[in-house]
């Protein structure tokens, strides 16, 4: 019989087991367990990224259907002085919103996000972001996976095969959405990436996973299940050292384990105050509300999950405001006073330094009339998303729009520099977090992306 190579893991686990027969007993078996495990046998073992960071959580608001830089947060006069006038064969369309000057930073704010103005001071601002494509599915894609064309692992996919999870008992990655954005699962899978990495969709709502509280009235009994069920796994796998995808499928059993015990509580908003409650605008009894979820993610961060991405709206009904910009009142209305609290709420917890938020939409939209005088099309040539918190640099706008708001007159800043930035502010270096896969190199901004500079603190 052929010796089979024996690598660090093996060693580790060959070890436990003699020192479990050798009468050690299993405080030392379990120890070098844990050893092998943080040596390559888990994969959402947290790791080290590539540089110290600040920020170990992300937490992204995606607002679906393009919203409008121009009547939110990159303020034009010239655009409010030449409304209805033909400017290269299009009309001008003035925001029908007023602005102001929020913050010690002056920031100039419209009325849509007055919460929002209220924090500005703690915000980052990009306004001259721009992507590869005006269709909302591919555009969705793209500022998700890095790739317009073909579904890849998405961005919350990466930075937990980056970087693993602090809490295993959670997903390292969790999807609010009670609708489903442009592409479905696609914009939060992890595609050839460890199945492990894949975000875990959450519809909100009373009962947000299914299924999730044990049958089982015995405790110990379950535990007996679970280990008996780990340790014939761990023999399964024991024999094929190589097989990422049953390691991948062990820890997803381990996962769900791990629900069972701490989503309930979790996901309870029960035990909240009635001043952090009035603070988002939540209540405990509606938690399918954006609200709701806004503080539910902050329970997860502190929870020690990973990645939480949060969908206002799905592929239906959003801000895609072709025919009226005065939608985006409605839509803003249930987004402004949650986001404002959250990032309130976690600076009051000493949690912002260490939660790099983002806010951002598949593209803007146009300076110029589209289907109806009051309307505005896709634009993807150049937009504004938000960073706050994580060792971004708060009080700071960041590239110049011309004097539409057309294209970048100053510091354009692509789709993939915006993720580089994102990587690189949760301690990864773009270039080197790799997957190999089909023989090449795979990565989140495939040859592309330069780290914004100016935009960390």
């Amino acid at each position: 019989m052929t010796d089979r190579p024996l690598n660090r893991r093996s060693l580790l686990r060959r070890g436990a087991g003699l020192a479990a027969a050798g009468g050690l007993g299993l405080g030392l078996r379990d120890r070098l367990s844990l050893a092998a495990e943080a040596h390559g046998g888990g994969p959402l073992a947290p790791r080290p990224g590539h540089f110290p960071a600040k920020a170990k959580h992300l937490i992204v608001f995606f607002m679906t259907g393009g919203f409008s830089h121009l009547d939110t947060f990159d303020y034009k006069p010239k655009l409010q002085a030449d409304h209805d006038k033909a400017v290269g064969g299009r009309k001008v369309l003035a925001s029908p919103y007023k602005f102001r000057p929020r913050g010690e930073s002056g920031k100039m704010v419209s009325e849509l996000f007055e919460h929002v103005g209220g924090v500005v001071d703690d915000l980052c601002f990009l306004h001259t972001v721009h992507g590869d494509s005006a269709g909302h599915s591919a555009a969705t894609l793209g500022m998700h996976t890095g790739s317009v064309t073909i579904p890849l692992p998405s961005l919350g996919s990466w930075i937990s095969y980056g970087l693993g999870t602090l809490n295993a008992n959670l997903p390292s990655f969790v999807v609010l959405a009670e609708k489903e954005p442009y592409n479905g699962f696609q914009v939060w899978d992890a595609n050839f990436l460890p199945g492990c990495h894949k975000g875990v969709r959450v519809v909100p709502g009373p009962d947000p996973l299914p299924d999730v509280k044990s049958p089982i009235p015995s405790v110990p009994l379950r535990d007996l299940e679970a280990r008996m069920l780990r340790d014939l796994n761990a023999s399964h796998l024991s024999a094929r050292d190589a097989d990422g995808l049953l390691s991948s499928r062990m820890a997803a059993f381990d996962t769900a384990y791990g629900l069972m015990r701490e989503a309930p509580e979790a996901f309870d908003l029960s035990g909240e105050s009635r001043a952090t409650l009035d603070l988002y605008g939540a209540s405990a009894d509606a938690p399918g509300s954006f609200a709701a979820q806004c503080l539910t993610a902050r329970r997860l961060v502190e929870r020690g999950v990973r990645v939480v991405e949060l969908f206002d709206v799905g592929s239906n009904t959003n801000w895609d405001s072709h025919n009226d910009i005065d939608d985006h009142r409605k839509l803003s209305q249930n987004v402004d006073r949650p986001i404002a609290a959250l990032i309130a709420d976690l600076k009051a917890r000493g949690l912002l330094d260490e939660t790099l938020i983002v806010g951002c939409s598949e593209f803007g939209r146009t300076p110029w009339q589209d289907l109806t005088p009051r309307g505005r099309g896709h634009h993807s040539r150049c937009f504004t998303c938000f960073l706050a918190g994580g060792g971004s640099r708060a009080g700071y706008s960041h590239g110049v729009s011309d004097d539409y708001g057309d294209g970048p007159a100053q510091d354009p800043v692509h789709v993939h520099d915006f993720h580089a930035t994102i990587l690189h502010l949760m301690g990864l270096d773009h270039t080197r977090l790799t997957y190999r896969y089909s023989g090449r190199d795979y990565r989140l901004t495939d040859v592309h992306g330069e780290v914004v500079k100016p935009v960390l603190a």
